[in-house]
């Protein structure tokens, strides 16, 4: 498998603080890498190395020739007092034709939003159109940051799905940041987990078990492939709709399992 984009001991430093130390990954095409850690470990700080958005104190970024890359942010901030439909959303993001923004909303699921107020999106619609939005331009590399913020639980896995779809359809790479492993789990390939090093990094059922994630995380997902098995009494369209009109019953698929 082609590695896309390599971190070789990347180094960030700010006045005195180290806020990343010797940190080394791969991004390679067809595959979901996870980066956990907890607040504070340097996350957004490597985010935005790898989007060459900051230079690194020490280390190499290399890329392989004509890599795309597109970001899907975690939040987006709007000017409120603006009228901005989804079509003109994606309108600003470059000169693609009506065809190519109605196929990239469909790959996600989001048709229906076309025509919808951007600031009346749920969470997870939002996230469906950012999407869509860095879709639009084909990138071999997708990077997600914490894309599952602000979305209810049946709406992250049916998030998390609908990434794995779009690595499949694309053959592209996801990089995605996430605060613990929960949900993420079932769909990715490789995970790694830092604090401003790397603390442990590889299949998500070995590190779930790793003493430096039990460190960082505790004992919280005792079942971290829990939510995948799960069978449902009813089912979601893509857009992550409750068919049949059953909403009632995600309200109560938590289980007790939560984000802190």
């Amino acid at each position: 498998m082609s590695t896309l984009v390599e971190l070789d001991n990347i180094s960030v430093q700010f006045g005195e603080r180290t806020v990343l130390d010797k940190i080394s990954l791969r991004l390679k095409r067809g595959e979901i890498t996870t980066l956990i850690g907890p607040n504070g470990a340097g996350k957004s700080t490597l985010v935005k190395i790898l989007l060459g958005l900051l230079k690194s104190s020490s280390g190499k970024v290399n890329k392989a020739k004509g890599v795309k890359i597109g970001y899907v942010p975690q939040k987006l901030k709007l000017n409120e007092s603006l009228p901005l439909n989804v079509d003109r959303f994606l309108r600003l993001a470059g000169k693609y034709s009506k065809q190519e923004r109605n196929d990239a909303l469909k790959l996600v699921g989001a048709e229906h939003l076309v025509r919808s107020n951007m600031h009346s999106l749920s969470g997870g619609e939002n996230q469906r159109v950012l999407l869509a939005r860095a879709l639009l331009q084909r990138p071999d590399l997708l990077v997600l940051d914490e894309p599952a913020q602000g979305v209810d639980v049946q709406g992250q896995i049916d998030l998390y799905e609908l990434i794995d779809t779009i690595r499949h359809r694309f053959n592209c790479a996801v990089f995605m940041v996430s605060h613990d492993l929960h949900l993420v789990m079932a769909k990715t390939d490789d995970v790694v987990c830092i604090n401003h090093h790397v603390c442990c990094s590889g299949a998500p059922a070995d590190i779930a078990q790793h003493p430096s994630y039990i460190a960082l995380f505790g004992h919280t997902h005792q079942q971290p492939f829990a939510f995948y098995h799960h069978d449902h009494s009813h089912h979601h369209d893509l857009a992550g709709d409750p068919v049949e009109g059953d909403a009632d019953i995600c309200s109560n698929h938590s289980h007790g399992h939560h984000h802190d």
